[in-house]
């Protein structure tokens, strides 16, 4: 049995290595704007990965997409094919971006956010190859205007996991705005901040977001509410 496991790691590990080796090759296309031999690349190594195309991959929901890396897979190979997959979404995105077409790289960059965000909250990764983007990589791609609501309520519960408890208030306070504070959103944010204010001082200072900050917040929420 030890010896399965390990033949498996091992295989994962070659895999990791020339993945890698992979998305050097597409970041060198990319950089001499070789636009062509960086998406022939892309599309080999997404069919090669899921069984679809980038466009297809776009259409499939998180959990159909992970459902899709999961079939017949141990759980370590899972990982890696998730990380994989949410990197050449990011390539795929600033491949698009590179072209001047700025709202379709968009689409993909959010596609794969929202995976790694999927992912990270099924479980916590063992390992993150260095050349995964991490959430941060995937949000400075998105900056140029604000996030889609679903995208700040998955951030809001990826940082408070995380014990972010200052930027889970961001995303939150950035889903108010959007949506116009609607009754049940405010009610949604009091429940975040009270359970925030269950927890001792040190975790609330260390997630940035001391007790005072809290309260006030919560005023504000009262504020907010229509009369």
């Amino acid at each position: 049995m030890l010896s399965i496991i390990m033949f498996r790691r091992n295989y994962i590990l070659r895999q990791i290595e020339e993945f890698a080796s992979v998305v050097a090759q597409i970041i060198g296309f990319a950089k001499n704007r070789q636009w062509d031999r960086a998406s022939s690349e892309i599309t080999r190594s997404t069919q090669q990965l899921t069984g679809s195309g980038m466009p297809e991959l776009l259409q499939l929901s998180e959990t159909e997409l992970l459902a899709r890396l999961i079939q017949n897979e141990p759980d370590v190979a899972v990982e890696s094919k998730t990380f994989m997959t949410a990197t050449l979404l990011k390539a795929q995105g600033d491949l698009l971006a590179g072209q001047d077409r700025p709202e379709e790289g968009r689409a993909y960059y959010l596609k794969g956010l929202h995976l790694l965000l999927e992912t990270f909250g099924r479980s916590q990764p063992v390992v993150r190859p260095d050349f995964v983007p991490t959430i941060e990589i995937f949000l400075a791609a998105l900056a140029d205007r604000p996030l889609p609501t679903a995208t700040n309520a998955m951030l809001m519960q990826h940082y408070e996991r995380l014990g972010d408890f200052a930027r889970a208030e961001d995303a939150l306070f950035e889903i108010l705005d959007a949506e116009l504070s609607k009754v049940e959103l405010l009610d949604f944010g009091r429940r975040f901040f009270e359970r925030l204010l269950r927890q001792d001082d040190a975790t609330l200072n260390s997630g940035n977001l001391p007790r005072a900050e809290i309260l006030s917040a919560l005023a504000e929420l009262d504020e907010r509410k229509p009369q």
